[in-house]
């Protein structure tokens, strides 16, 4: 889904950047993922929905700037190191990360169990910390700053459990075009985990072959973020939920009580 959006959906939801052009400048260096280093101006004015001409100024004054830089010869462009500056000055400032990261490892060590923290972007959830400790062993790596779809995840739909209905209805038509024919099932999915938050604090799902994850809303003052837990297993998934379940609650818990702690 193209992401940048008009006056009136970001009246909808409360939102009036004073500055449009930085917007959609913060749209170029979102459409850069990993396996995608290097991207022509077509290929960002295709995932961005911005115009070609607008797409070439931004991306000249992204490279005076210093975030991206540009290969002449394969007439691309890609992100500069000051970009990896900005993300590590954000996991050194984190309060919530510092005072997590901890109680996480100590639960992935004892469990040997696959624990993370993520928070929203758009319509992905993005790891902040992931901490894998697989029973067997696994092919799959989730590093830091990695993105998961936010409709398929545990991660996601327990945070689509914190937003309003209005929210919600926003991102559904990312959803639906994701989805395709299978969107009926997808949204009955997303319904329950929103009823399996709010009555029990962690919805569970599947979504890779083999895996079972639980996740759970962490609200700070800092922001919302959810936590997850995670195991590749052959076991029964209504088994492994019941294992993981009062581990995840409490590590929730914990965070939240260390947090308080906290001086203000």
């Amino acid at each position: 889904m193209q992401w940048v959006e008009n006056e009136e959906s970001e009246s909808r939801l409360g939102r009036s950047p004073t500055n449009r052009s930085l917007v959609r400048g913060i749209e170029i260096l979102r459409a850069f993922r990993p396996g995608s280093n290097w991207l022509g101006n077509g290929d960002l004015a295709e995932r961005t929905g911005l115009s070609p001409a607008t797409v070439s100024r931004l991306t000249q004054t992204l490279v005076l700037t210093g975030l991206l830089q540009h290969d002449a010869r394969r007439r691309a462009y890609a992100l500069a190191a000051p970009v990896l500056s900005l993300a590590h000055a954000m996991r050194t400032g984190s309060t919530v990360l510092a005072t997590a990261a901890p109680l996480m490892r100590a639960l992935a060590e004892s469990q040997r169990i696959n624990v993370g923290l993520a928070a929203p972007d758009k319509d992905e959830m993005v790891y902040l910390e992931s901490i894998r400790y697989n029973r067997r062993v696994a092919l799959r790596k989730v590093l830091s700053g990695q993105r998961v779809p936010m409709e398929l995840t545990s991660l996601g739909r327990a945070y689509l459990s914190t937003i309003s209905a209005a929210k919600r209805r926003h991102l559904q038509a990312s959803f639906q075009n994701r989805a395709g024919d299978h969107w009926r099932e997808l949204s009955a999915e997303i319904q329950l985990a929103i009823k399996q938050v709010q009555t029990q604090g962690y919805c569970a799902a599947s979504w890779q072959p083999e895996v079972v994850a639980l996740a759970t809303p962490l609200v700070t003052g800092e922001g919302t973020y959810v936590l997850n837990v995670s195991v590749l297993t052959d076991e029964p998934a209504p088994r492994i939920t019941r294992q993981l379940s009062a581990p995840l609650l409490k590590l929730a818990a914990d965070i939240q009580a260390s947090l308080a702690r906290l001086p203000a």
